[in-house]
């Protein structure tokens, strides 16, 4: 059954109790570890990746970097591990990337070696997936790890807040800002009314010390966030936009959700073909990936791991030498890496986001020569419409973009909201329904495939948490 509805007097009187108050302390030690938690999980992946494409290739004699062959023995053993782990491990790896960014309650400490494992390995070898989706299992799990391991017994709504609260501070860690964090977990979960800022204030302190954690990491550790954290880009300074500006937006952002679209649907097509044979089928992808990345190179002169990786890194880079690019590269790019990202999505385990990001800048790019269409507005737009395409959050989208974008002013805001509006309605004509709560499939969809939770269920587990009178720590 539904959970009741959570009046605003019950919510006041529950944020006014004193075990709420302890439960936000209790919060503030999780964010801690989790924060922790996060920072190795990406640390991780970060030296993994310096050690199979920089170390480990220099100790083999190629001191000019990998040889061109090199993905394919990587990708290849990459995909049996992500294979193993999904066949033989509790969890199944975490979420389908194809699905979106879901938000199914937090993940069981049991699942979490498989997730980790899954998530690593995808992440680590070059394959075209971003880490926030094990990380947002990642956050959760360690969350409810905690719990466990301190022995302390706690009504079962407050741990489904705390294990929020971890998710929080995770997806947090690697954006550098609670704002993100608070704004795309919560238009994932889909909760609103007066359950809201129950569950957002111990979100938000969570997410705070996460960003906290994240900025002090470096001067402890000697070890810099930067490499796997993603904060503004560096763009020239923009005024205000036009009316050629909002024509050039409108375009971008219909070229954005048609192609989001395709992808995303590919991902489902790969994993209808996939998933009954995955310890044949992973490795046979994760070749073909390789090959695409070859063929870029070849292509282009450019370096074939401009194909691999979520992007994440290289962001900052595409879009500060932007006018290095020719537009057949960046259009080549769009091309193999987008298939690379559809071919992952459907089959390893990782998240789908900073692909998105950097497929929509690569757009962006693109529009920019337009004339009347300058690079800082294209981008921003570029960035948010592909958010808005393949998460379907488009608030989140409109955040992401204006904050990655912030250096360059707040003139391409209008701009933004208008591309990532378009593209939100395009999505839903294409897929034929509108998004479940979280921006997940709606049982029916184009996008949708068994086996899967109904959105309400995918909400119920936060919801759920503060669906009595008193909530997590009633009066």
């Amino acid at each position: 059954m539904p959970a009741p509805a959570l009046t605003p007097e019950q919510a006041t009187a529950t944020m006014r109790s004193r075990r709420y108050v302890a439960l936000l302390l209790v919060v503030a030690i999780v964010g801690i570890v989790v924060s922790l938690a996060s920072w190795g999980f990406l640390e991780l992946i970060y030296q993994l990746q310096r050690e199979l494409y920089t170390h480990l290739p220099s100790a083999l004699g190629y001191h000019h970097g990998p040889p061109l062959w090199w993905p394919f023995p990587v990708l290849a053993i990459a995909a049996v591990i992500v294979a193993l782990a999904i066949l033989h491990l509790p969890g199944e790896g975490g979420h389908l990337p194809a699905r979106g960014l879901s938000m199914g309650g937090a993940t069981l400490p049991v699942d979490l070696p498989g997730v980790v494992l899954a998530g690593l390995a995808a992440v680590a070898s070059g394959l075209v997936l971003g880490p926030e989706a094990p990380l947002i299992a990642l956050g959760g799990g360690t969350a409810l790890l905690t719990i466990k391991l301190a022995r302390r017994q706690m009504p079962q709504q407050a741990v489904l807040i705390i294990g929020a609260a971890g998710s929080f501070a995770a997806v947090s860690f690697i954006f550098a800002s609670p704002l993100i964090a608070a704004v795309l977990l919560i238009e994932a979960t889909g909760i609103g009314g007066a359950r809201l800022p129950v569950v957002l204030l111990p979100g938000l302190l969570s997410a705070g010390i996460g960003t906290l954690v994240a900025i002090g990491m470096g001067s402890f550790t000697g070890l810099s966030t930067s490499a796997f954290a993603l904060g503004p880009l560096t763009l020239p300074h923009f005024g205000h936009p036009d009316i050629a500006q909002f024509g050039w937006t409108i375009a971008l952002a219909i070229v954005v959700a048609v192609v989001a679209r395709a992808l995303m649907q590919g991902g489902m097509a790969t994993y209808g073909i996939v998933h009954r044979r995955l310890l044949a089928c992973l490795p046979l992808v994760g070749l073909i990936i390789a090959g695409l990345a070859l063929a870029f190179h070849g292509a282009t002169g450019r370096s074939f791991q401009e194909v691999l990786f979520s992007g994440q890194d290289a962001l900052p880079g595409l879009v500060s030498q932007a006018g290095t690019w020719s537009l057949s590269a960046l259009a080549l790019l769009i091309v193999f890496k987008g298939l690379g990202y559809a071919l992952s999505l459907g089959s390893f385990r990782g998240g789908p986001t900073f692909p998105a990001l950097l497929l929509g800048a690569a757009g962006g790019i693109m529009m920019s020569r337009l004339p009347g269409y300058t690079l800082e507005p294209a981008v921003a737009v570029g960035m948010g419409t592909a958010i808005a395409a393949v998460l379907r959050l488009p608030l989140s989208a409109v955040v992401l973009a204006t904050l990655l974008t912030a250096k360059a002013g707040t003139g391409d805001e209008p701009l933004i909201i208008v591309g990532v509006v378009v593209a939100f309605l395009v999505t839903l004509v294409l897929t034929g329904r509108a998004p479940a709560v979280g921006g997940a499939p709606a049982k029916g969809s184009a996008d949708a495939a068994p086996p899967q939770q109904p959105a309400d269920a995918e909400a119920a587990p936060v919801t759920a948490a503060v669906a009595q009178p008193g909530g997590a720590a009633g009066s």
